[in-house]
C-alpha cells in the first residue's frame, strides 16, 4: 500500500512529488474563472443556478441564508459530550491566539516627532467550512475564533449543503455556540466569489479564510487582491521523521490519519532505519484494513505517500526542510536536540505522544497551515492575520526642517521634483 524508497530512489520520488505541487490544472482554472465571472455579474441568481447544477439542490425555496432557528435547534440537539469538547477546544484556541496578538504602539522622538503603528481589526471576515467528502466543524473554530480574538465583529460562514438542503448539524451548532448568526448554504468556488464581490444576500467581506477543495483554492487564488485570503492552500500533507526509537504503530497511525483526508493528501515517513521502514509499512497495512475510508487511504498512499530511507537524521532534516511540510511530526529520541535542525514546517509535533490530531482539534495552534512547500515563507493562520496596520507619522516644523535637505536629495535623485517641492515649499514658508 505504501512504497519504501532507498538511497538512489529518493531523488526521483521527490522530483515527482514536487512536480505535483507546482502543477496547475488548466481545466479547473478555466471553470473557476467562469464561475467567478458569473457570480460577479449575476449575484444571487448565479448562486442559485450553481446550487442546482453542482449540488442538485433548489435553494429558491430554502434560501441561501440558513435561519437562526435552525442553528439554535442544531445546538439544542447536539450531543452533550461533543458540546463540552467544542467549548474546551474553543478555550484552548482563544488562549493560544491571544498570546501572539501584536499591540498598537507610539514612540516619541526628538523635536516633537511621533511615530507609531495603529492596529485595527478587519470589519468583516468570511469563513469557508468544507462539507464535501467530510464536514469539518473544527475548521469553523479555527477560522472564527482567531478573528474574534482579534476583534472582528462581523463574521459570516459559508458551507455546502446536501441535495435536500441540509447542512452538517455540528457545523451549525458550533456556529451558534461561537455567536455566528449568518451561515450560508453555499459551497465551492461560487461561495468564495460571493464573499469576495458581495451579492444581494451575501455581504462582501474583507478577508476569506478556511480550507477547501481545488475549486475553492483556485477561486481564492484568482480573487486575491479583490479580497484578502489566508493562504493559497493545496492538498493536506504530513511528514514524519523518525529514528529507531519510534513506534511503527504510532507512525503508521499518523500516516493513515493524514491519508484519510483526501486521495490527493500526502503522507511520508523519512527515517535512517531500514527496519523501522519495513515495520511501519507492515503496520500501515494492518491498521488501514480496519478503517472505513480505506479506498481513499489506498489512493492517497499509492499516489503521494512513501517511506524514504536516509543515511542518517541529518539527511532526513535536510529533506524535510526541502519539502517544508504542512505538518511535521518528529518521532525521535532526543526531540529537543534535533528541533533546531528543522527550519521549515507549518506545525511541528514533537515526540511520539503529540499526534497531529491533537493539533487539529485541541491544543490551540491553528490547523489552517501553509501547504505545498509554502511553509518556507508563510505561516499558520493567526490572530494577527485579522488585523490591519496603519503607520502613524507626525512631524513638527522643527523636525521637518532638520530632515528637509536629505529628503529633497532623495526625491531629486529619483527625478521626482514634485516630491522635493512638497518639502521645499514648507521650508520657504518658514524661512
Amino acid at each position: 500500500m505504501i512504497s519504501i524508497y532507498h538511497k538512489h530512489e529518493i531523488r526521483p520520488f521527490l522530483q515527482r512529488f514536487e512536480k505535483r505541487r507546482t502543477q496547475v490544472n488548466a481545466e479547473v482554472d478555466a471553470t473557476v474563472r467562469e464561475i467567478v465571472d458569473q457570480v460577479q455579474a449575476d449575484g444571487d441568481a448565479a448562486l442559485l443556478s450553481f446550487a442546482q447544477k453542482f449540488d442538485k439542490v433548489d435553494l429558491k425555496k430554502l434560501g441561501l441564508l440558513i435561519p437562526e432557528s435552525e442553528l439554535q435547534q442544531a445546538h439544542q440537539h447536539l450531543d452533550a459530550e461533543l458540546l463540552q469538547a467544542i467549548r474546551k477546544s474553543r478555550e484552548n484556541i482563544a488562549r493560544f491566539h491571544s498570546k501572539s496578538l501584536p499591540q498598537s504602539w507610539m514612540s516619541w522622538e526628538e523635536d516633537g516627532i511621533i511615530l507609531g503603528q495603529r492596529l485595527l481589526p478587519l470589519q468583516r471576515v468570511g469563513v469557508y467550512v468544507p462539507g464535501g467528502r467530510a464536514a469539518y466543524p473544527s475548521s469553523l473554530l479555527m477560522g472564527v475564533i482567531p478573528a474574534q480574538v482579534a476583534g472582528v465583529r462581523d463574521i459570516i460562514v459559508t458551507t455546502p449543503c446536501s441535495a435536500d438542503g441540509q447542512t452538517n448539524p455540528t457545523i451549525l451548532a458550533a456556529a451558534w455556540e461561537l455567536g455566528i448568526r449568518k451561515v450560508y448554504r453555499i459551497g465551492g468556488a461560487q461561495a468564495i466569489a460571493a464573499m469576495a464581490f458581495g451579492t444581494e444576500s451575501v455581504p462582501r467581506v474583507d478577508k476569506i479564510v478556511g480550507p477547501g477543495n481545488i475549486y475553492v483554492a483556485t477561486a481564492k487564488k484568482q480573487l486575491y487582491g479583490t479580497v484578502g485570503i489566508d493562504m493559497m492552500a493545496g492538498p493536506s500533507e504530513v511528514l514524519v521523521v523518525a529514528d529507531d526509537s519510534a513506534s511503527p504503530d504510532f507512525i503508521a497511525a499518523d500516516l493513515l490519519a493524514q491519508a484519510e483526508h483526501d486521495p490527493l493528501a500526502s503522507a511520508i515517513l523519512i527515517t535512517p532505519s531500514a527496519d523501522l521502514a519495513q515495520q511501519t509499512a507492515q503496520s500501515v497495512n494492518k491498521l488501514a484494513a480496519k478503517l472505513p475510508r480505506l479506498t481513499v487511504i489506498k489512493e492517497s498512499l499509492c499516489n503521494f505517500g512513501g517511506i524514504l530511507v536516509t543515511e542518517d537524521l541529518n539527511e532526513a532534516a535536510q529533506l524535510s526542510n526541502r519539502l517544508a511540510p504542512e505538518h511535521l511530526s518528529l518521532h525521535v529520541e532526543e526531540v529537543w536536540k534535533w528541533l533546531p535542525q528543522f527550519t521549515a514546517a507549518g506545525a511541528i509535533f514533537l515526540g511520539s505522544y503529540s499526534p497531529e490530531a491533537v493539533g487539529d482539534y485541541w491544543a490551540g495552534p491553528n490547523h489552517v497551515l501553509p501547504t505545498s512547500g509554502s511553509a518556507r515563507f508563510s505561516s499558520p493562520l493567526r490572530g494577527e492575520d485579522f488585523l490591519r496596520a496603519s503607520s502613524l507619522i507626525y512631524y513638527t516644523e522643527q523636525g521637518l526642517a532638520k530632515a528637509s535637505s536629505c529628503i529633497e536629495t532623495f526625491a531629486e535623485s529619483e527625478g521626482l521634483d514634485a516630491h522635493a517641492q512638497s518639502i521645499k515649499i514648507r521650508a520657504r514658508k518658514n524661512a
